[in-house]
């Protein structure tokens, strides 16, 4: 396989990712709480350890059961692609009628570098945070997304309109960036929709985020609002249903239940 395209798409995605959480950090955290707190960097982190080896390793499972989940959920054979069309019908199809090449290119970047940023400033905002519960429950929380997704597209079959609808749902994203293809092609397959887990960690990070409100004001507003156009450009591009965001929703509330509780327990017996 050559690298060089997936390399380059993957700079781009992260280099404006990296762009802002430089300036969210100069913004939200400040340059006054970064030199107060740095030198407990190290502690915090020890602290925090137990919650993100969590994370990582759910990680890893979650790298390792993408290449034989495919396998597995056509061995079970759940294909519920047709009842999602029937629930919601060409709902997507009329998302994509107010397309234009503006907004594609916008909502393209939110989806890409916008999502990477989403979920990856709160650990960097939580680790300065006086409050040093967020940053666990973070952790916490994404990895019961991430179970609990990996175990719905292990157990379910789902295409996406843009695979269902071809003649007329468009692929915004791989028409207007082709190369951005290799890129998802590498962390994800079709028949992996439901439920939108860009929606999930998305209204995760917004939950926690407006929990933190009177530490970061800033973020408490920066944080739904842009978790409100990754669900949306989900649809917009073609890649999920109104289901699955939905889906993704109800999964990103539960999965901060989850983080609450887990959180708490082992707290307590600390």
């Amino acid at each position: 396989m050559n690298l060089s395209p997936l390399l380059s798409i993957l700079g781009e995605v992260l280099s404006g990712a990296a762009l802002a959480l430089f300036v969210a950090t100069l913004v939200v955290v400040g340059p006054a709480r970064l030199r107060r707190t740095v030198g407990t960097v190290r502690e915090r982190v020890w602290d925090a350890s137990p919650y993100l080896g969590l994370l990582t390793v759910v990680l890893l499972v979650n790298n390792v059961a993408r290449d034989v989940g495919p396998e597995v959920s056509w061995a079970i054979g759940w294909n519920v692609t047709g009842l999602i069309y029937a629930i919601e019908g060409n709902f997507v199809e009329h998302v994509q009628s107010l397309a234009t090449p503006t907004l594609t290119a916008v909502f393209s970047t939110v989806y890409l570098s916008g999502y990477v940023f989403l979920l990856s400033f709160p650990f960097v905002a939580y680790l300065f945070s006086d409050d040093r519960r967020p940053l666990k429950l973070t952790a916490v929380a994404f990895a019961a997304n991430y179970m609990i997704g990996l175990t719905c597209y292990i157990l379910f079959i789902s295409y996406g309109p843009r695979n269902l609808l071809p003649e007329h749902v468009d692929s915004l994203l791989y028409v207007t960036y082709p190369q951005t293809q290799i890129l998802t092609g590498e962390v994800n397959v079709n028949t992996n929709v439901f439920p939108s887990l860009h929606t999930s960690l998305s209204v995760t990070t917004a939950i926690v985020a407006l929990r933190t409100r009177r530490t970061y004001p800033v973020w408490a507003v920066v944080a739904p609002t842009l978790a409100a156009m990754v669900a949306f450009a989900t649809m917009y591009l073609g890649i999920h249903w109104a289901v699955d965001v939905a889906a993704g929703i109800v999964l990103g509330v539960v999965s901060v239940a989850i983080g609450d509780h887990l959180v708490d327990r082992r707290t307590n017996r600390t």
